[in-house]
């Protein structure tokens, strides 16, 4: 008798049947990121208005942290798998503790750096750390709606945040800042909190018993040469580079220098972005559930080639109220794309990987994402710059393709159809059958 498709269990259930630890982890998400929303948009202001620092400097001292991030990303892969991800989380979440509240009072470009290097550090083993600890504790049914339910409130806690701080900073006032900046450290406390006490209980790696010798030592490299972790962190980083990190820097520089949008209109469209992704993402979620990953993420390659489009019409309507909703569909469009590729591919890292490299799987994954966030911005700087916006506008949209076409032609032959999202449930036993698992036992106990 052939498998049937799985029904599409409903978002109504997902909290019901989420276990205790993953409905922890949610529970802090938003307190989490209304602190990063806070200071998200005034690093700059910050350092150069506030602190008086050159731009130049400025500059080099945010790329400290991606930098910084991607350094200790390998490291740190290796250290979720050979200590459990709830240890590494509570360090670098105490990091981050220290390097915020640092950064409130720095006064100075060394005590600036010093903070920036131990939030990247701390940042480095975050993202791959929690996508450990979520494999860890929730059902791999689950896993995708988590990421995307996950998705939604960090986009939330973003959005309240970045609200709160544009009303409260004020450029006259240094303590304003100094304000913000320590309630994002104090933001980080709950979920130390929670990795201390309720969770004290999950390790967040594989147990060895060690009854056939000590656990097999596996290099990054072998890793990589794993069934399809190579073209997955090809897809990775593809995405990456054509999209958040052009939607964080190159965006904006084409928008200012080709469109001629204000200040005030960028952050428009970044508003804009957030709401799309907390009013879709649940919606969208219900409609991927057991379609394959691979289509849905070719789908937003497609979607996000549509939003470079409407960042490169800007430029035939360079200053006007056009080029200003042009930047905001381009953000708005973006965001749909966003919902269709945050619940697929962390997903797909945590069915590939085994649970005893699990950390160093993540690892890649966010090792590939940062690596482009650090060679972007000046590619796109470089192109806005020197007048080759048509060129720049084109290589996005090329690139977002190609995302769809490694997805499809490369990933998904080498993917089973239950890695890649697809659920199949096995029939009730008929009159007189019995279930496959009792058959199974029976057979095992007369052979």
């Amino acid at each position: 008798m052939s498998s049937q498709p799985a029904a599409k269990p409903t978002l109504r259930s997902f909290w019901h049947d989420l276990p205790r630890e993953g409905k922890l982890l949610l529970s802090v998400v938003v307190f989490e990121f209304i602190g990063t929303g806070l200071v998200l948009p005034f690093h700059v202001v910050y350092l150069h208005e506030m602190r008086g620092f050159d731009l130049g400097v400025v500059g080099l001292m945010l790329g400290l942290s991606p930098l910084i991030g991607f350094l200790v990303t390998g490291p740190g892969g290796w250290a979720i798998d050979h200590y459990g991800a709830r240890r590494i989380l509570m360090a670098a979440l105490a990091l981050q503790v220290v390097a915020n509240t640092l950064l409130a009072f720095a006064a100075t470009e060394a005590a600036v750096a010093v903070a920036l290097m131990l939030a990247g550090a701390a940042f480095g083993v975050t993202w791959p750390g929690f996508q450990s600890l979520i494999a860890t504790v929730v059902p791999v049914e689950l896993r995708q709606r988590y990421f995307g339910v996950n998705f939604t409130l960090l986009n939330l806690g973003i959005g309240i945040g970045g609200i709160v701080g544009g009303m409260f900073v004020d450029v006259e006032r240094l303590a304003t800042f100094q304000a913000i900046y320590l309630a994002d450290a104090v933001s980080y406390v709950p979920a130390l909190f929670l990795m201390a006490v309720p969770l004290r209980h999950v390790a967040g790696r594989a147990v060895h018993d060690h009854a056939d010798g000590p656990p097999e030592k596996v290099s990054y490299l072998a890793v990589a040469r794993r069934p399809a972790v190579a073209s997955l962190m090809l897809l990775s980083f593809v995405s990456s580079y054509v999209g958040y990190s052009q939607l964080n820097a190159g965006m904006p520089a084409y928008a200012r220098a080709v469109g001629e949008v204000s200040t005030r209109g960028l952050g428009l469209a970044f508003a804009a972005n957030t709401l799309v992704i907390v009013v879709l993402q649940l919606f969208v979620l219900q409609r991927i559930e057991g379609r394959r990953r691979t289509r849905v993420i070719a789908v937003m390659g497609v979607v996000w080639a549509g939003s470079w489009l409407l960042l490169g019409s800007t430029g035939l309507v360079s200053g006007t109220i056009g080029a200003t909703l042009l930047v905001a569909a381009c953000a708005s469009v973006f965001a749909f794309g966003e919902t269709l590729l945050q619940p697929t591919i962390p997903a797909l890292v945590n069915e590939l990987a085994p649970d005893h490299l699990r950390g160093r799987y993540n690892a890649l994954s966010s090792g590939t994402f940062q690596l482009a966030a650090i060679i972007a911005p000046p590619v796109a700087g470089l192109m806005v710059d020197h007048d080759l916006g048509a060129l720049y506008i084109g290589t996005l949209v090329l690139g977002c393709l190609l995302c769809g076409a490694i997805a499809v032609f490369r990933l998904e032959p080498q993917l089973t159809p239950e890695v890649n999202g697809v659920r199949r449930r096995t029939p009730e036993p008929g009159p007189g059958e019995l279930p496959p698992e009792s058959a199974k036992t029976i057979s095992a106990a007369t052979d």
